[in-house]
């Protein structure tokens, strides 16, 4: 039973309170009963916005389902549909023309275009080695992946054939982004000795044993150590070439945690404090060794001019608070129920980066003396000014300057997208980031027109009209209004973490779009996209691009008008969304991960978080209200899809098999999912998810 006390009328868990006042609040020196009052102040003003903005959402819901049911059988009128929606406001009208304000924005976010991390931020390892992946290893990165088009490398220790080959692509790699004059290759140096660039001024200085490089924003080393075994066979001696990878990573509270109790938010607040003082560290067994993982120091190196200099060796810390929409046993208000978690995290994740601000960390995060929050799932303008209000309060609790929190709207609520430009103006002088991402976008989709029909296929959804649509006026929008220096605008992640050759074919469409950040699953991955920067300058492509496009085609519905799927067909689809659910679930639920490299259908380990059991389970709950499938073809496919995902778990000695097991919490919750997925707010899972992680928890 969860220890609580009182603060000011506010009931709160013992050790959470315990943890503010001595580790967040004592070392900054702040007025504990101060806090504690003006904390209870602002629940009550914003808990009851906070509930009156779902009853919105609902309310908008509830409208178009009618609007849908009473139309049902005859065909979509696009005009009469965007009439409506402006008529219940859903599409409110677009601000006068505007310019971002922000202000006191770091490079890695304004200036510089580069990978982004996002790592859940229950797991401290995972967490050092997002904010680590700084810079990164391009030896080590083709070594060990695809992304090298050369034989794999053999078994038994170092396959000296695959290095010679990493060697060439690395040489090709510094002579298309680094030329040397008069026509020279990297390939013929023989040593660090007279390198000439064909232009002077992509050399910055020397490291202890090498030289740095600079081209589009991005630093390389390129290392040389006659010590190391490959330098002492390169006949330059070039040991590695370290590359600046991950700018910023997202320290996640959401979508890739499970985390639904004061335990929970304990661990998340705990490990982001570790992360802003700078003593962060995690021991684990590795080779029969016990290894501690701490924070990365800066790079040390001395400029042209002889002065000695530093580059930041840790990505830029954005922190990831929750949603609107969940609460969270943890607080209590005065009438008993729960506090709005996204209002938790804001005021904790603040004060404990209050801490980076006035100088009590060991490495310091933001040099702008900022605080970067991204805020996801929010509906439309409204839900934007509540977080700004939210977060202007935030501050005064605080006692910091206006605007010192810094914002990242995600773009993934259908409402959203269509009403970008207020949501933007909304919180015009913080906002320092926009992205698409395709899952919950989809999910949210499906949700908001689940009685319109049939949806199209998965697959089919990444071609149709209103996706394309939607990825295009995000950054249109984005630039209309002034993010292009200021902010980042951001694309989606690449799930992928094994197909690393394909990332680096595909991944780069990326920045021909114009986003000048995009997310990868891991360190390898950033460090290998971060080859993407180098070939191309975003923000040249970024003063290139169209004007934003209309409404229609975001509107367009993705119904499977006139399909004819065969039995195989939708076999195939549901099998295929009813293991990628499972797969998801029974970790979440049975272990309380919430982010893994879970095998689809396929046996290819895909990244996945809520995002995609999002997007699956509507997926099904659509279908199946609409006829395209029973409730007998559902419970079938759950069954043998329960074996094929125990079968790809076998070698987990925690894992707790499905099969057989149905009355159990994770097939539970998967089966709710989808049969009660048409009455989920905005089909989101996590009110289904939390209740059966803590039945699970409670035994």
């Amino acid at each position: 039973m969860t220890d609580m006390t009182d603060r000011a009328g506010v009931s709160i868990d013992s050790r959470l309170a315990t943890f503010l006042e001595s580790e967040v609040l004592g070392p900054l020196g702040r007025d504990v009963d101060a806090f504690w009052q003006g904390f209870a102040a602002l629940l009550a003003d914003f808990a009851p916005r906070n509930r009156a903005l779902l009853e919105k959402r609902e309310s908008l819901q509830a409208q178009i389902d009618a609007w849908h049911t009473e139309r049902a059988g005859k065909p979509h009128d696009a005009a009469a549909y965007k009439a409506f929606l402006t008529e219940i406001g859903y599409l409110v009208p677009e601000p006068a023309d505007f310019t971002i304000g922000t202000q006191n924005v770091d490079p890695e976010i304004a200036t510089m275009a580069g990978p982004q991390l996002v790592v859940p931020i229950l797991n401290a390892r995972f967490l050092l080695n997002a904010a680590n992946a700084r810079w990164g290893s391009l030896y080590d990165a083709f070594y060990g992946t695809d992304a090298l088009d050369a034989s794999p490398a053999r078994p038994g220790g170092y396959d000296e054939v695959r290095g010679a080959a990493v060697i060439a692509r690395g040489r090709q790699f510094l002579d298309a982004t680094f030329p040397l004059a008069g026509g020279a290759s990297w390939v013929d140096l023989a040593g660090r000795e007279g390198i000439a660039l064909a232009d002077p001024a992509q050399f910055v200085g020397t490291t202890d044993k090498g030289l740095l490089l600079k081209n589009n924003g991005l630093h390389v080393e390129v290392v040389f150590d006659s010590n190391t075994p490959v330098g002492a066979t390169d006949k330059a001696g070039i040991a590695d070439i370290n590359v600046e990878a991950a700018l910023t990573t997202i320290a996640d509270c959401e979508d890739s945690v499970a985390a639904v109790d004061a335990e929970d938010k304990l661990l998340a607040y705990t490990n982001w404090l570790g992360i802003i003082r700078g003593d962060l560290s995690e021991s684990f067994e590795k080779g029969g060794k016990t290894l501690i993982r701490t924070l990365a120091g800066d790079k040390s190196y001395t400029a042209k001019d002889g002065t000695a200099q530093t580059l930041k060796g840790r990505s830029l810390m954005f922190v990831r608070n929750v949603g609107h929409l969940m609460t969270n046993p943890a607080i209590r208000l005065p009438d008993g129920s729960e506090v709005p978690e996204g209002i938790m995290d804001a005021v904790f994740t603040s004060a404990i980066s209050t801490l980076d601000v006035e100088g009590h960390g060991k490495f310091g995060n933001s040099r702008k003396g900022s605080i970067y929050i991204v805020k996801p799932k929010m509906h439309g303008p409204e839900e934007c000014t509540f977080t700004n209000d939210l977060f202007d309060a935030v501050e005064d609790l605080l006692k910091l300057p206006r605007h010192t929190i810094k914002v990242g709207v995600m773009d993934e609520e259908r409402r959203t997208s269509a009403n970008l430009a207020a949501c933007i103006h909304a919180v015009k002088d913080r906002i320092v980031f926009i992205n698409t991402g395709f899952l919950d976008r989809t999910g949210d989709e499906i949700h908001t027109s689940m009685r319109a029909g049939p949806m199209l296929r998965k697959g089919a959804m990444k071609s149709s009209a209103w996706l394309k649509s939607y990825e295009a006026r995000n950054v249109a929008i984005g630039l209309a209004h002034g993010l292009s220096g200021k902010a980042q605008i951001g694309k989606g992640m690449w799930a992928a973490p094994d197909l690393m050759g394909q990332m680096m074919v595909e991944k780069v469409g990326h920045l021909k779009a114009g986003a000048n950040t995009a997310w990868v699953p891991s360190p390898t991955a950033a460090t290998l996209h971060a080859l993407h920067y180098h070939q191309i300058d975003v923000f040249d492509v970024q003063k290139h691009l169209p004007e934003p496009a209309g409404l229609d085609d975001l509107l367009a519905i993705p119904l499977a008008e006139g399909a004819n799927w065969s039995e195989e067909e939708i076999r195939e689809e549901l099998d295929n969304n009813c293991q990628g659910l499972l797969g998801y679930v029974v970790r979440w639920i049975d272990q309380g991960v919430g982010c893994s490299k879970v095998p689809d259908i396929n046996d290819v380990g895909l990244m996945e978080d809520r995002a995609t059991l999002r997007i699956s389970s509507q997926h099904i709950a659509n279908w199946l209200l609409h006829g395209v499938i029973t409730e007998a073809q559902v419970l079938d496919s759950l069954r043998r899809m329960a074996a094929k995902v125990d079968a790809q778990n076998a070698g987990d000695a925690s894992y707790v098999p499905l099969t057989g097991n149905e009355s159990g919490a994770a097939f539970s919750a998967a089966r709710d999912l989808i049969f009660k997925g048409v009455e989920q707010p905005s089909g989101y899972t996590e009110p289904l998810l939390h209740a059966w992680r803590l039945k699970k928890k409670a035994g």
